[in-house]
C-alpha cells in the first residue's frame, strides 16, 4: 500500500507537471493561434493530452485521503477536475479543427474564439472554483498541508471565479492577470511543498485514528 507521504509527493509532482505543460500549451499557442503552424498546434495538443492526465491524477490521488474527512466536498473536487478538463478538451479539438479550416477564415476565427471560451471557463472559472476554494476547504480542515497555506487557496479561489464570470458578462473585455496571482501562489505551493514533504504526517496519523464511542455517564 502506498504511504500517504509517497502519495503526497506524487500529488506535488503532478501539481507541477500541470503548470510546466500548461505554461508549455499557452507558449505553443501564443496569442493568436491563428498565424501558428500545424504542426506547432499539434504539439500543443499533445501537451495539453498531459495536461488532462495530470489534472485527473491529481484529484484522483487525492480522494481516497481527503474522503475520510469531508466525502461530498472529495467528490466535489473530482468532479471539478472532471468539467476543467472538459473545457481543456473541447478547446484543443477546436485548435486542432482549425488546421483543417486555414482556408476559411470565419471557420478559423469561430475556432479560436471557442478555445478563448474554454480556457476562461475552465483554467479560470472553474478552476477557481476547484483547485482553490474546494481543496483550500478541504486541506484546511484535513490539516494535509499547512493551514495558512490553505487560506490562501480558499481567497484566491473565489477571487479567480469572480474575476473569470465578471469577464463573461462583459465588466471586463479580458480577464484582469493579477487576478490569477493568489491561485498561482497556492498551486506553486501545493507543487513545491508536496513535492519535497509530502503530506504532514500528524495530520495523516490523526485521521486515521479508530473512534472511540462516548461513554455515557
Amino acid at each position: 500500500m502506498t504511504s500517504p507521504k509517497s502519495t503526497g509527493r506524487l500529488v506535488g509532482v503532478l501539481f507541477a507537471l500541470t503548470f510546466v505543460t500548461g505554461i508549455a500549451a499557452v507558449v505553443l499557442y501564443t496569442d493568436d493561434p491563428r498565424g501558428v503552424s500545424d504542426t506547432r498546434l499539434a504539439f500543443g495538443a499533445v501537451i495539453e493530452v498531459l495536461l488532462i492526465a495530470a489534472n485527473l491524477g491529481t484529484a484522483l490521488a487525492l480522494f481516497p485521503l481527503l474522503r475520510r474527512r469531508q466525502e461530498a466536498l472529495a467528490l466535489s473536487y473530482v468532479a471539478a477536475r472532471v468539467v476543467e478538463c472538459t473545457f481543456i478538451a473541447v478547446g484543443l479539438l477546436a485548435l486542432l479543427a482549425m488546421t483543417d479550416a486555414r482556408g476559411d477564415g470565419a471557420v478559423a476565427d469561430a475556432l479560436v474564439a471557442i478555445k478563448d471560451w474554454t480556457f476562461l471557463l475552465g483554467p479560470n472559472f472553474v478552476v477557481g472554483l476547484g483547485n482553490g476554494l474546494l481543496l483550500g476547504v478541504l486541506l484546511y480542515r484535513s490539516g494535509l498541508v499547512p493551514r495558512q497555506m490553505a487560506l490562501v487557496g480558499i481567497f484566491g479561489g473565489p477571487v479567480l471565479t469572480l474575476a473569470a464570470a465578471a469577464t463573461v458578462v462583459g465588466v471586463f473585455d479580458s480577464m484582469p492577470s493579477i487576478a490569477a496571482a493568489p491561485e498561482i501562489v497556492w498551486e506553486g505551493f501545493l507543487a513545491i511543498y508536496l513535492t519535497v514533504n509530502g503530506f504532514k504526517a500528524a495530520a495523516v496519523a490523526s485521521d486515521r485514528a479508530p473512534m472511540v464511542p462516548a461513554v455515557a455517564v
